[in-house]
Parts: structure tokens; sequence; C-alpha cells
């Protein structure tokens, strides 16, 4: 009998696809998969994106080596952003890991091993990155910009569609450059229809992450005409300075990511944006800043997530001048945060007494936990569900919204 084997997937949906795959493999030689706390073999798939991702994976490990000198568990195998950037010290400061494994070519395993619920899924079409901001280490850790080919990717939407998923979500560092690396020239726009038809039992197909210098008209109007899929775009801006956009290397302009919002809100009115800023970037001013945040009170982003500046070893930014000390960088995630709350509590209020589809997520203490088509898995709102008949993870119910709250929504299942 082979060695049972648990999983720690940290960071982003992109690592839960290779966890997926990993497992997926594993399964196929024999090897029984349980949770972590009764595995004889843990494996850890690290992110190290940003500082506090690295600490995260560092704590998960020191938390194994700590059982494996207790007994409980035989070896543990790290594997991923973390291994693949620190192998080498690693190595030396921690000798209680058995092994560091180095990254998966971008093909599915025949069967992955689901981690996720079963009502929805992950499908990376991508993988790294072809835009080389000067913040970002991905394209160190990642390599070269690879795309997976259609024929495998509409293979894989198929398998899903025999576990009747309600959602799958198409990801990768960013979707808009699927393609590019291809000798048969398919983009996005032509691919996405392609999902679409091969995806028949499957209601939602959520689009995860758009470059705000490649969405074409082309794409928007494949996002508007498709019903499956979901009317939102996540689009990182990062920043909306002229300056230090051209210091992030973001290759767009305040005016072009302006005229980028205009245009999706224009051919999709019902859109829900959600976007991610850095604040605290080296160099920026007291007034750059406040142009962000002042941005962020006009755009009114549906959906956004902030981040204070990681300083990462082996970037560009790493060396540039007038590094933003650390309390300042956190008094001004702060108001980003604070301001975009109330922005939330104005988007939600206008669901109030409006009728919306919402898929069920899980039941607790009696109600449900749900989602519209406007909030993606793990990063946005929930809608808090009542209802006088059974419902199952999966279920698509029409809910009438009768409360809202900062950033959830409250409401009761239409007989």
């Amino acid at each position: 009998m082979k060695s049972k084997i648990g999983i720690l997937s940290l960071g982003c949906p992109r690592n839960l696809v290779d966890s997926e795959s990993l497992l997926g493999r594993l399964n196929l030689k024999g090897y029984p998969i349980v949770d972590i706390d009764k595995a004889e073999i843990a494996l850890v798939n690290t992110c190290a994106f940003i500082d506090e991702a690295k600490k995260e994976s560092i704590d998960a490990i020191l938390d194994l080596i700590a059982l494996k000198k207790e007994g409980k568990l035989k070896k543990i195998l790290v594997y991923g952003c973390l291994s693949q950037r620190y192998k080498d010290s690693l190595s030396r400061e921690l000798p209680e890991i058995d092994a560091f494994i180095g990254k998966l070519a971008l093909n599915h395993a025949p069967a992955r091993f689901p981690i996720t619920p079963g009502h929805y899924a992950y499908l990376k079409i991508c993988e790294g990155c072809i835009n080389n901001c000067s913040f970002c280490v991905i394209p160190k850790i990642k390599g070269k910009f690879v795309s997976l080919e259609a024929a495998a990717i509409l293979a894989e939407v198929k398998r899903f569609n025999c576990q009747k998923l309600g959602e799958l979500n198409i990801i990768g560092q960013d979707i808009t450059a699927y393609g590019a690396d291809l000798k048969i020239k398919e983009d996005l726009t032509v691919l996405l229809p392609r999902i679409a038809k091969a995806a028949k039992e499957i209601n939602w197909i959520r689009l995860l992450y758009l470059n705000p210098g490649r969405i074409s008209d082309a794409l928007l109007a494949v996002i508007r005409d498709e019903p499956k899929i979901c009317k939102y775009i996540d689009l990182p801006i990062q920043h909306i300075n002229s300056r230090i956009l051209k210091l992030m290397r973001r290759k767009i302009s305040r005016q072009g990511i302006i005229k980028a919002i205009e245009k999706i809100r224009k051919v999709i009115p019902e859109v829900a944006l959600r976007t991610s800023i850095i604040v605290g970037f080296p160099g920026e001013t007291k007034k750059e800043f406040k142009e962000l945040l002042d941005f962020i009170k006009d755009a009114k982003f549906e959906r956004l997530g902030a981040f204070a500046y990681s300083r990462e070893e082996g970037t560009p930014a790493y060396d540039f001048k007038d590094q933003v000390p650390e309390e300042v960088k956190s008094e001004r995630l702060g108001l980003i945060m604070s301001s975009q709350q109330e922005i939330s509590r104005q988007v939600n209020g206008k669901f109030l007494g409006k009728s919306l589809t919402v898929l069920i997520d899980e039941e607790e203490g009696g109600s449900y936990l749900g989602r519209t088509q406007y909030d993606a898995p793990e990063v946005d709102g929930l809608v808090y569900i009542r209802s006088k008949k059974k419902l199952y993870p999966g279920d698509f119910v029409k809910v009438r919204i009768n409360d809202t709250l900062e950033y959830d929504l409250v409401g009761e299942v239409e007989q």
C-alpha cells in the first residue's frame, strides 16, 4: 500500500489548478489522497508572489516540520513558487524537507483530483506573463509565457461538463495575452465562443484576469453577447497616475485606463468591474496617492482589491529610489479600503428590491450562502439567503434582495 498524501495549496487559484493536476497524477499512480491531518506525506504548494505570501508558505512548512518531528508525518515535499525561487537557501535552512519540486508543464492531468467544491472549477489556459511589470516577480518564477492549445482546453471543458459544474473560471496571469505564443492564430475572442459552445452543462463562465491595455472591441462583444459569460470583468489597473504607471512598466497611461473603463461600461452597461491597485509604490508622492484615491472615488469600481507595495528581490522596482515607509503604505491602504467600503455600500444599495440569479455555495446554520454573477469565488461578496425549500451547492435560484450590507447582500428565494 502506497503512502497517503495530503496537500496544502496556498496562494492563488492558478496554484489550485496545479495542485489538482499534481494530485491527479499521484492518484493515478496509486497514492491515496487524504486530508492533510491524515497524511503520511505532506505536499505544500507554495506562493512567493509577495512577502505576505512567502511568510504564509514558510509558516505552513514550519508547522509540518513540527508534525514530522512528532512522528505524525513521514515526508514533506515542497512544490511551487517558493520552491522554484528559493530552493537552495531553503534546503540549507530546512533540512527536514525531503524534496523540492519545481514547476509542472502547462498541461492538464488525465484526471484532476478536485480540491475545490464540486460545483465550480478553475481552468488555466496560459502560464506566465508577457507584461514584465517592474514590481512583479512572476516572469522570474514562471519563465516564458505559454498558452495551452485550444484542443486541450476544450477537452478539459468537456470533462467538466460531465461533473455538472455550475461555474467555470477561466484563469491565467493575463488571459488577454492568450495565443501570443501559438503558431495557429487563435486569441481569446476566438477561443471563448468555442469554450461556451463546449460548456453545454455549465451555466456560468467567468474570466479572470484581463489586462486593461488589451481589452478589444471584439472581446467586449463576445463577453456581452455570450449568455454563459458572466458580466464581470477583472481589470487590474494597479495605479492611475501616469508617472507611476510608467515606473511600473504598465504600458498604459491614465487616459488609456479611463478610456478602457468608459468603453467597457458603454458596451456592457450591467457589467461589474473589479480591479486591483498597489499603494506605496517607490516614489509615490502624497499628491500621486491622492490622485489614485480621488480616482477610486470617481470610478466607483463594483469590486476592488488593494495591496501595499511589496519590495521583491530580483525585480527592477527593488532597486528604485524613494522606497515608501511601511507605516505610510499601511495608512494609504487604510484610506483606500475605507473609501471602497462606502462605494461598495452604494453599489449594493442598487440591488435592494431586485431579483437576482444566485449560485448556491453552501448551507450555514439554517440559511444558505451564494453568489451572483458579479462575484468571483473566495474574493468577492456573498448573498445570505433564506429559503423554505432545501437547497444544494450548485443550485441556481432566483433571490429577492431585501437587505444590503457593506460587501454582501441578503435575500429570500422567490417561490
